[in-house]
């Protein structure tokens, strides 16, 4: 009986220890899996926070961008934000802003911009649709041009009744366009104003010493010389500020062409005020003022070819001519040297 009862006990100790080995098992399974998986999870969520507090990070730290349509705007912005934001421009060196339609890629870049800034006064004559669309989104943007006073634009019957959109050729025009930018620079990124309002006050500054340079160099033109023959009618604000007549193969906008009698009206106009030089401009081709001279030379007198003048773009890195200040010298530089 003894031995009967010693056996019973072993067997229930041995099943008692089977069952507790085999639940600790299953424990350390489910507790290791379990463990593996919260691991896993918090992991996966400590990731996520990370890349979410990275993104946070860089767009709290990192700079807000800008994009200008055309190469003087992008130039102002420059000389307005300092270190303080990323500008991009969307019209290289060259390119005529008149005729330009912006591909997928620049819409997606305007898109993704913090703020847009264009020129307005039908400049950008094919992006129209483009800005409308922006702004039904809701997107920061600018027309440069919206708030000037009208009193300081010019109409032409040639461009549809609209204002002539050349502004920046009139250094205190340009100068009131950059208080406007300003003012929006310091609505996109507040932090930063009085370094704007200071950047602002200072490239005034500038722009009050070329304006001085312009009409002084100007005076070295006689005024019976002080015609400026272009390829396009852009130069009329230079022409009221600084004292020119001008004359354009085209009209304000190069959507427009030259015509056969445009060639002879004024190459007559040439040989009669033995006008010295014309000029060919960096954004358009040099063909029609090629074949200007020529219709003049036939006519019996010699006009020559003054120089290559900035109209709507300024100039590459390369040439040195690269900022509004640099272009606006240059030109009148050209101007003077070509007619004096």
């Amino acid at each position: 009986m003894k031995r009967f009862l010693a056996l019973a006990m072993s067997i229930s100790l041995i099943a008692i220890s089977a069952v507790g080995c085999s639940g600790g098992d299953d424990g350390n399974k489910d507790n290791g899996s379990t463990d593996t998986k919260v691991e896993d999870s918090g992991d996966k969520e400590g990731k996520s926070d990370e890349k979410d507090e990275s993104k946070e990070d860089s767009k709290e730290g990192g700079k807000k961008t800008v994009v200008a349509t055309t190469t003087m705007l992008k130039d102002l912005v420059d000389q307005l934000s300092g270190d303080h934001l990323e500008v991009d421009g969307l019209m290289g060196p060259g390119v005529d802003p008149h005729l330009y339609k912006p591909s997928a890629g620049d819409v997606n870049k305007l898109e993704e911009a913090d703020l847009v800034v264009y020129g307005g006064l039908h400049l950008e004559g094919q992006m129209g649709e483009v800005f409308g669309s922006l702004e039904k989104k809701d997107k920061m943007i600018l027309d440069s041009s919206s708030n000037l006073d009208e009193s300081l634009l010019l109409k032409s019957p040639d461009f549809q009744g609209n204002f002539d959109p050349h502004i920046w050729f009139d250094v205190t025009i340009w100068q009131e366009v950059a208080k406007e930018v300003e003012a929006k620079l310091e609505e996109l990124d507040p932090e930063n104003k009085d370094d704007y309002k200071s950047n602002l006050d200072s490239y005034l500054a500038e722009l009050d010493e070329l304006d001085k340079y312009v009409e002084e160099k100007a005076k070295e033109v006689p005024e019976d010389q002080r015609v400026l023959v272009t390829a396009h009618d852009a130069f009329n604000y230079f022409a009221k500020r600084y004292g020119f007549e001008v004359k354009g193969l085209q009209g304000i906008s190069t959507e427009s062409e030259a015509s056969t009698s445009d060639v002879t009206e004024i190459s007559d106009f040439i040989k009669d005020r033995k006008i010295k030089a014309i000029f060919v401009e960096s954004s358009v081709p040099k063909k029609n003022v090629e074949a200007l001279q020529e219709a003049v030379k036939a006519k019996g007198f010699d006009v020559q070819i003054g120089g290559e003048l900035y109209s709507d773009s300024l100039g590459d890195e390369g040439s040195g001519d690269d900022t509004y200040i640099a272009t606006v010298k240059h030109n009148i530089d050209t101007i003077a040297g070509a007619l004096k």
